[in-house]
């Protein structure tokens, strides 16, 4: 959306204060985000009231929310000027045009209330350009202006989800799931390798079903990655594995119904590819596990982490379960727990159940209340504490590849930005660049580092929140 608008020649500010438009970009998964959502946006009305030079501001709130509720809002937040879902992001700029009174190059088209020209609101409330139906997917044509640091980028790979999973309303807001080509993703990434980026972060809803959407013969949500019947996540990897140059390949968010022997040694095989998988299984009980239709079992569960801990020496694997879904018994958190302790993932994080709306689970009996939520999430957050710290400990005396995120704070390959732990190193080392390391001391989720001619000190991580 920021590309766009940089393209269409407009300047964008994080001062709300000198902004002619202020746009909101919401998130819908859970009640919590959707709570924030919401905030800011009654925030920002608030704050333009209060602009005597910014009387005329305009207020737009976009994404998942915006999408997910096209109907209700306009009804419910008549503050907003103009909402715009996933796919309007290509007219956002023609959009804003209209609402400022400009002449509009682009064709643009409300789905709700009515507007005067141009897409004005108007007396009778807010207008919606929300289509129904998601089908937008970026490519490599589609402009960008990257928010992240200058060494580090996220490429996505893919948009939608084909799982049916009963606690996640995903596949309503974004559809079913379609691919990029490998050629769009390989260009991204080598461009931008070659402008500095040392980590590429592969993100989409289902990264393992990458390419599989392509296939002659049509995947379910249990079918395996194979590149023998088509494109598949393993022919993107060696692709992004062959361009020249110093950085790591980061693989987010996929789903452990199609791992595969063959994702396995494809990982093992491609040294770019991090040390690192996100692979989010949910739950250990078979019960849970069938209620929640996440297309595995405890035994494929505990089968897969054997085969890719013994296929790719080094791992590390990031794991999130769920507590408190409908119907979970005790005997359940109980195994989880065991399960937990026995396997020992080197990264963990635990959420509450949300009860969505719009979702199977939600009209599930056996709802459970949020005390018990929280107390089923603290058991397994501490276990997992103790686990991280024994981890950690493991790594004392070891030498590592860091990539420096800021003054005096690296990240290591098992290390994704933002959600894992933190290696602390000299402020001498240039940030935004590789550096080797020894590991001389850890603290919970973190470890404290020196390079060559580094001089010990002590280990100080007050001031971070953990």
């Amino acid at each position: 959306m920021v590309g766009h608008l940089h393209q269409a020649g407009m300047q964008v500010t994080p001062d709300a204060d000198q902004a002619d438009v202020v746009i909101v970009n919401t998130c819908s998964f859970i009640d919590s985000s959707k709570e924030e959502s919401i905030s800011h946006i009654l925030e920002a009305h608030a704050q333009r009231g209060l602009r005597k030079k910014r009387k005329d501001q305009k207020l737009i709130v976009a994404g998942c929310m915006s999408q997910r509720f096209s109907k209700e809002l306009p009804a419910d937040l008549p503050e907003v000027d103009a909402f715009i879902g996933l796919d309007q992001i290509t007219q956002v700029a023609p959009i804003i045009d209209g609402l400022l009174g400009r002449p509009v190059s682009a064709q643009v088209t409300a789905t709700t209330s009515t507007p005067a020209p141009h897409g004005h609101t108007t007396s009778e409330g807010p207008v919606s350009f929300v289509t129904p139906r998601s089908t937008y997917i970026p490519d490599y044509n589609t402009p960008r202006f990257r928010l992240t640091p200058k060494h580090t980028a996220y490429i996505k790979i893919a948009e939608g989800c084909n799982h049916p999973c009963t606690f996640c309303i995903i596949p309503q807001i974004r559809g079913r799931h379609r691919s990029r080509t490998v050629e769009s993703v390989v260009a991204e990434a080598r461009a931008l390798v070659k402008d500095g980026v040392k980590e590429i972060n592969l993100i989409s809803q289902d990264t393992t079903f990458f390419g599989m959407d392509t296939w002659e013969e049509r995947p379910n949500p249990r079918t395996p990655v194979d590149s023998s019947k088509g494109t598949a996540l393993t022919t993107l990897l060696r692709e992004l594995n062959a361009i020249e140059g110093d950085f790591w390949i980061r693989l987010l968010y996929t789903h452990p119904a199609h791992w595969s022997d063959e994702l396995i040694k494809t990982i093992a095989e491609c040294p770019k590819v991090a040390r690192y998988i996100d692979i989010p299984l949910q739950h250990i009980s078979d019960r849970m596990l069938k209620i929640m239709q996440r297309e595995t079992s405890g035994d494929y569960i505990r089968d897969l982490l054997k085969r890719i801990r013994a296929g790719i020496p080094g791992i590390a694997i990031r794991t999130t379960f769920i507590v408190g879904f409908p119907g979970e018994t005790e005997a359940d958190v109980e195994e989880l727990a065991e399960f937990i302790s026995a396997t020992e993932f080197e990264r963990l994080g635990v959420f509450r159940y949300s009860q969505e709306q719009g979702t199977r689970a939600a009209k599930m009996d056996d709802q459970i209340d949020t005390r018990e939520k929280d107390r089923r999430y603290r058991r397994l957050m501490s276990l997992q504490k103790a686990i991280a710290a024994k981890v950690s400990a493991r790594s004392i005396g070891t030498n590592l590849k860091v990539l420096v995120e800021e003054l005096g704070v690296a990240r290591a390959e098992a290390d994704a930005p933002d959600i894992d732990g933190r290696v602390y190193v000299s402020d001498a080392l240039p940030i935004g660049a590789f550096a080797e390391v020894k590991i001389t001391g850890s603290k919970d989720y973190d470890l404290l580092a020196l390079a060559k001619g580094d001089k010990p000190k002590a280990f100080k991580v007050a001031k971070v929140a953990q």
